[in-house]
């Protein structure tokens, strides 16, 4: 049997005065083994062009590093929404942070799974997105990041909450086989996946490579959770100090379809608090 490959462990990383500037010292301050940015306005449509030496720049960083980079989408990207320009500007979006991530030399894209807005409307929804995603796959070159659908915590009409929901998600768009899945962990908790069971996390990767197949797992967020299994809601706690608790991380580590895959804190709290978090799951990965 090959040796296990560890799974690098990072961040997302705070780039307010630049990805070389602010970016990587925060990320080597912390001891971020691999790391996320937004390469926008997160809660706005608004794509920034960005700076080409820069880009460039922080790709050598990271390459020098060794260090596995991701883009995350804006948080209003919605491929199913009922309303045109939505979906239109999703389109959009989605496609500039592939384009920059590509000039970073980015893994992955990360974009949420949305929502049919309507619970009434829900195959009509992975319609709609099937007719816009699969396009979008389909023009990726090998230079380019994959797409990673991250699910969301549940609730009203969300097109991929659990991880049972991802066959339907992944049907509608023929299986495209550069679109990988971010399993987020409070996410995964708030929708029903009890993860502080014992058992719980395997039991869930488990149910998740059966759904979609090995390798499609392509990145982890390791948030704890403020709120109790089967919540709804995605408020995001310090490892070990949530509903969720510490032995459910080192659970993950031992999983095989996480061997490899990175894994990246999106916790509360600043320098000291994310180099904590980042610390604690090495040790667990250790362990």
């Amino acid at each position: 049997m090959p040796p296990r490959k560890p799974s690098p462990v990072g961040a997302h990383i705070v780039v307010g005065s630049g990805l070389v500037s602010g970016g990587l010292p925060y990320a080597e301050e912390i001891g971020a083994e691999a790391v996320q940015v937004f390469v926008s306005n997160p809660r706005g449509w608004a794509s920034a062009a960005g700076d080409p030496a820069r880009d460039e720049a922080f790709r050598r960083a990271c390459v020098q590093r060794r260090t596995p980079v991701f883009v995350h989408a804006t948080y209003l990207v919605n491929f199913g929404s009922p309303t045109e320009a939505t979906r239109l500007k999703s389109v959009e979006s989605v496609r500039g942070a592939l384009r920059r991530g590509r000039r970073l030399g980015a893994r992955g894209v990360v974009f949420h799974a949305g929502s049919a807005v309507d619970p009434g409307d829900r195959e009509q929804a992975l319609g709609r997105l099937g007719g816009l995603l699969l396009p979008l796959l389909e023009e990726l070159t090998e230079e380019d990041p994959d797409l990673l659908v991250e699910l969301s915590v549940g609730g009203g009409a969300a097109l991929a909450a659990t991880v049972q929901e991802l066959g339907p998600f992944l049907a509608a768009v023929d299986g495209h086989p550069r679109l990988g899945v971010c399993l987020d962990t409070c996410h995964a908790f708030a929708a029903g996946h009890d993860l502080a069971a014992p058992g719980g996390v395997r039991r869930t990767l488990n149910t998740l490579r059966t759904t979609v197949g090995r390798g499609r797992l392509k990145l982890i967020h390791a948030n704890d959770s403020l709120d109790p299994c089967g919540s709804g809601r995605d408020r995001h706690a310090g490892i070990g100090v949530g509903r969720i608790g510490t032995d459910p991380f080192a659970e993950l580590f031992r999983h095989p379809s996480t061997h490899g895959v990175p894994v990246i804190v999106e916790t509360p709290g600043k320098r000291e608090e994310h180099a904590r978090d980042v610390a604690l799951l090495k040790a667990l990965r250790a362990s």
